[in-house]
């Protein structure tokens, strides 16, 4: 039965209904990049108001992009597994829950310590949202579109850095009604996430996990109502050859073995380097500027221009992601980051290092969404 049931999940033709649940789930995506991000955008209000202390790593902005990034990597390498335990759905529920209350707690802060205290609490919820948003689109998209519904994804999770890009523009250098604009940024991040956890309610468990947890009643009942709702729409679809029941379930021990171990460890430096220099762009983009002599202000905005063009990498891999294998198109992103971010060094004028920063920026998100 489970096989039949997963045999028919992949046969599902792409209905508004799909695109539909690809888009709720990514929405928790946006506000996670949003937050992701916003460190970068608010450092320079932060530093001005001497919340975070110059010369110092640990109470200074090193230290708390740092300390988000470490709630980042405990979420991830040490709770991704709770939402194989408890289910997609769940984890989707209580991480934006997490990252808002996180949000609302650096909100409430006066000092560097309490706000890294609570970036780095925040980072664990964005680690597991992230990692689960990347399961449930695996298993949910049939494997002909599964590229394009990463691309769409990418595109509505981006389109949360240029927001937080432009309302830190506006809020950081004010104060309005009396509280710091760049409290006001963290506050409607949060705000939002509590929005769309309510949104997110109408999307069902992933049918995949209640079959790999011995619930393939629920599981039927979800694929059934998929499958009415495309003869509603008149699509007509053809079930794939059942493929023969597996009788047992992988392993994490097995990606060490023979077959597995050079791939594994290829994923995993690319991983290092990729986030090392994904991240560490990102977050430095405004500070960099303000050290080239830039006041916060006009920072601020030159840095939501670079921040444009994060939706507009994956909303060109729309076109072509299903045409070019996987790999090229990792390699092709790689190559242009590489020479783009040698040619970003070298920049002094304000049009070439805005010029290399949309670059930088459309290069790393196509990477981003192709190695997903």
């Amino acid at each position: 039965m489970s096989a039949a049931i997963a045999a028919r999940l992949e046969a599902l033709p792409q209905t508004r209904g799909f695109w539909r649940r690809v888009a709720l789930i990514s929405l928790g995506g946006f506000f996670e990049f949003y937050d992701l991000f916003l460190a970068a955008y608010i450092v320079p209000g932060l530093t001005a108001e001497h919340v975070l202390v110059k010369g110092s790593y640990f109470l200074g902005p090193a230290g708390f992009v740092a300390a988000f990034f470490a709630g980042l990597w405990l979420g991830t390498a040490l709770f991704g597994f709770v939402a194989d335990r408890l289910g997609r759905r769940a984890i989707f529920t209580f991480s934006l829950i997490w990252y808002a209350l996180a949000a609302i707690g650096m909100v409430l802060q006066t000092d560097a310590a309490g706000l890294a205290l609570f970036r780095f609490l925040g980072g664990i919820g964005i680690g597991v949202e992230l990692v689960t948003i990347d399961t449930y689109l695996a298993e949910l998209a049939p494997r002909d579109v599964r590229g394009r519904a990463f691309a769409f994804s990418n595109v509505i999770q981006f389109c949360g850095v240029p927001l937080a890009a432009f309302l830190a523009w506006l809020l950081v250098p004010l104060a309005p009604l009396g509280v710091s604009g760049w409290r006001w940024v963290i506050l409607i991040g949060a705000a939002g996430a509590v929005v769309v956890w309510f949104a997110r309610r109408a999307v069902p468990e992933s049918p995949r996990w209640l079959l790999a947890h011995g619930r393939p009643v629920e599981a039927d009942a979800i694929v059934a109502a998929w499958e009415q709702e495309a003869r509603e729409q008149g699509c007509a679809f053809h079930a794939v050859p059942v493929p023969p029941p597996q009788e047992r379930r992988g392993s994490l021990k097995e990606l060490l073995q023979p077959s597995y171990r050079g791939r594994a460890i290829m994923l995993i430096v690319f991983n290092l380097f990729q986030a090392c220099g994904y991240y560490g762009f990102a977050s430095w983009v405004p500070t960099l500027l303000i050290s080239q002599g830039v006041a916060v202000t006009t920072s601020l905005g030159y840095t939501f221009l670079i921040a444009l063009a994060a939706p507009f990498g994956p909303l060109l891999g729309l076109f072509f992601t299903e045409q070019v294998e996987r790999k090229w198109i990792i390699v092709a992103a790689s190559l242009a980051i590489a020479g783009v971010g040698l040619v970003f060094a070298a920049q002094r004028a304000m049009a070439g290092i805005l010029a290399c920063g949309v670059a930088l920026t459309l290069a790393n998100n196509i990477l981003s969404f192709a190695y997903h």
